[in-house]
């Protein structure tokens, strides 16, 4: 409602309506879309929408967009801002990204958005992501990838006493906040880091495997990967937890190749956020 007045002059739009010239200045009927309630229309909010029917939406393109199941998909959650400039309802500043803004939470699988979750950025720490399952004949092997901390996620990956998956084939990878016991953990290998960086002049990493457990919110020990890079300034310790065996995704493979492709996805993000904002 904010952009009516530019945005009915835009030509895409006008293509679509088929009317190349607006015919009047009122937002009335946009405004019963934004003021739109769940359910039956009423009197003063005439517009309704199925919100479960958008949610799906997305993921029906996905297995549309298909001619068989794949044997594999990535699922990539991660959120990113959402910059403020009015005073909006619910806008908090963020420190890492300098503004004031909205984090609101995507999921991506390749080029393919899954879902779009609008949040405040100071309730990121108090939601917990939720997990489910959309099938078409198909029993492919999942990983789920995202920088969150995995205490209370394990739970969609379960495993049986055998250590094999119950039902779906479903594996992760969750970044891993640092912590003081993690550090020194990699203590040796941030002390390589650090000698190989003085005597090339370029950043340094060494790359760690070794099976971990927190003190109490874990259920029972599992791998970590530990990136220890020494940049010409400081220590940069990055940890990565995951179901998946070292016999087939190596340290460094699983850190540089796969767990950092997801910064693909906020990439995506912003260039559609340059588009919009390059009128």
């Amino acid at each position: 409602v904010d952009d009516h007045d530019t945005l009915r002059h835009d030509p895409v739009l006008a293509l679509l309506s088929e009317q190349l010239t607006p015919k009047r200045q009122g937002k009335f009927t946009l405004n019963r879309l934004e003021l739109g309630r769940p359910g039956t229309p009423t009197r003063y909010h005439k517009i309704a929408c199925d919100h479960g029917a958008l949610e799906g939406l997305l993921v029906e393109l996905f297995l549309e967009a298909h001619d068989r199941p794949p044997e594999e998909i990535v699922l990539d959650p991660d959120a990113t801002d959402d910059p403020l400039y009015g005073d909006q309802e619910g806008r908090f500043f963020h420190g890492y990204y300098d503004c004031y803004c909205y984090l609101p939470l995507y999921i991506f699988c390749g080029r393919h958005l899954l879902a779009a979750k609008l949040r405040r950025q100071h309730r990121r720490q108090r939601r917990r992501g939720r997990g489910g399952r959309r099938d078409r004949q198909a029993d492919p092997r999942s990983l789920a990838c995202g920088p969150y901390h995995p205490a209370g996620r394990f739970r969609l990956c379960p495993r049986g006493a055998d250590g094999q998956l119950r039902g779906k084939w479903l594996d992760y990878v969750f970044g891993l906040a640092r912590n003081k016991r993690l550090q020194k953990q990699i203590a040796g290998a941030l002390e390589e880091a650090r000698l190989a960086a003085e005597a090339s002049g370029a950043a340094a990493r060494v790359f760690r495997d070794f099976l971990w457990s927190t003190k109490d919110s874990w259920s029972r020990r599992r791998r970590v990967v530990a990136k220890a890079e020494w940049t010409m300034a400081k220590a940069n310790p990055r940890f990565i937890v995951t179901s998946l065996a070292a016999e087939r995704w190596a340290a460094q493979p699983l850190y540089e190749t796969l767990y950092c492709a997801r910064g693909d996805m906020e990439n995506r993000i912003k260039e559609c956020q340059l588009d919009l904002y390059a009128d």
